[in-house]
């Protein structure tokens, strides 16, 4: 089995602008008569997938203003005061402080469209308690 992620946008040339600029991705194909863009480097294929505002989603209408879904994106960075530099830089809306946990470095930000999405910095494997000495 492998995961594709799909993000909508309203406007696809800005999406792959934001998206090559805030993280290391980059575009790979454009599909669909070129309403869709594959980019890499994320160790899964992302898809931006051109959406209008306002056209049917699931029951209700797409809106891009910033908006919860229960399903969001963390990108794991090694270092992550440069990654945040990099995200705000290309136009990433930065939605909490830099928070710090047992298993690593958390910030939550958003995307021109409204999507929210994670970055990690862990300071072992994902989600792992560091290792405690044993006297």
């Amino acid at each position: 089995m492998k995961v594709l992620v799909n993000i909508d946008v309203a406007d696809l040339e800005l999406a792959i602008a934001f998206y090559q600029a805030a993280l290391p991705l980059r575009l790979s194909r454009r599909l669909f008569g070129d309403q869709v863009a594959e980019l890499d480097g994320a160790g899964v294929r992302l898809y931006l997938l051109e959406q209008p505002a306002g056209s049917p989603a699931g029951g209700e209408r797409r809106r891009y203003r910033r908006h919860w879904t229960p399903v969001h994106l963390d990108f794991v960075v090694d270092d992550i005061e440069r990654a945040v530099r990099r995200a705000r830089a290309a136009g990433a809306r930065q939605e909490s402080p830099l928070r710090h946990f047992s298993w690593g470095r958390l910030v939550t930000l958003s995307d021109p469209f409204g999507n929210g999405f994670c970055l990690v910095q862990f300071i072992g494997g994902p989600y792992q308690e560091p290792a405690v000495a044993m006297p």
